[in-house]
């Protein structure tokens, strides 16, 4: 389902560029649009993720620079039956992670020294849980790929409002203030319609794979406080990567709202204290993560806390 779902957006983000080239050059500049959609859309299945990871200044890390990290993310992704994902740090004091790739086979998370450096055990487990039902639900190739070609379409309507045609074929300035407004709110409605729903089903997976609802339901509550707090300049210049995030990292400054995918933090909560009453485990608090550490603190990489 999934796949036909992917192939639906990709055609509406197509058709979108071929929508916002009309607006600006008539029928050459769709066919023009067009093309560079379609072109575009190839690039970002074979290379989204490598964009993402790049705008955000991930580090690739193992089990010499990062060994409490790596081994967490293995022994979880064993018990999801999925391959070991690359594993990224990226250096943001704001908490926060994300899940990127094509497929299971070729996919990465990637989580904040802040993070790190904010959350127990407990709830960086719950956190990577939550990203490796991204990747087994197939949700990272949508995600990371809508980001890349939404980011792309707002590109284009920017560039027409501010290098229109010339002549007779140059657009009508309020049509190309309209496409230049119009273009990237399509786009991120697109991702609004596809990202709520799975952040909901991937909290759900992510808490029964690590048996513990109340570590995310708590990780959750301190990622929203810090987020609220501490601001993600890359996230700020790249906004149409917000949706890869656990909790949207941006401000909400201006056009930000445009990128509000995530449903709010108080239901997810509300979720995850539900499932933890039916798995028996109460509402208030959390078990703790079995695994000892192997190294004392999370990695000479991130010189943060140690696990206890």
């Amino acid at each position: 389902m999934n796949t036909v779902k992917t192939g639906m957006l990709l055609a509406a983000l197509t058709a979108l560029f071929g929508v916002v080239g009309y607006m600006l050059g008539g029928g050459t500049g769709m066919l023009i649009a067009s093309a560079f959609g379609v072109a575009t859309n190839l690039f970002a299945y074979w290379n989204s993720d490598r964009l993402a990871l790049s705008a955000h200044h991930a580090t690739e890390v193992d089990e010499r620079t990062a060994p409490d990290l790596v081994h967490m993310v293995h022994e979880l992704a064993a018990r999801a039956g999925l391959p070991p994902p690359r594993v990224y740090l990226i250096d943001n004091p704001q908490p926060n992670a994300f899940a990127t790739g094509r497929n299971p086979e070729n996919s990465a998370v990637a989580a904040t020294t802040g993070l790190l450096a904010m959350l127990s055990p407990d709830e960086v487990a719950g956190v990577m849980a939550h990203e490796l039902a991204h990747i087994k639900n197939r949700d990272t190739l949508i995600m990371t790929v809508s980001a890349t070609i939404a980011g792309a379409i707002a590109s284009l309507a920017q560039f027409g409002f501010l290098f229109g045609g010339r002549g007779e074929d140059r657009p009508n300035a309020i049509v190309m203030l309209l496409t230049a407004i119009i273009a990237p709110l399509a786009a991120m409605v697109i991702q609004m319609a596809i990202s709520r729903s799975r952040e909901y089903d991937a909290d759900r997976m992510g808490a029964a794979l690590l048996g513990k609802p109340m570590a995310l339901a708590t990780a959750l509550a301190k990622i929203a406080g810090g987020v609220s707090h501490i601001p993600n300049e890359d996230a700020e210049r790249h906004p149409a990567t917000a949706s890869l995030f656990i909790i949207n990292p941006l401000s909400g400054r201006g056009m930000d709202n445009l990128f509000s995918t995530h449903p709010a933090t108080e239901n997810r909560i509300a979720a995850l204290q539900a499932l933890a009453q039916e798995m028996g485990q109460g509402a208030t608090a959390a078990p703790s993560f079995t695994r000892p550490p192997t190294s004392g603190p999370w990695s000479a990489t991130t010189r943060r806390g140690p696990w206890g």
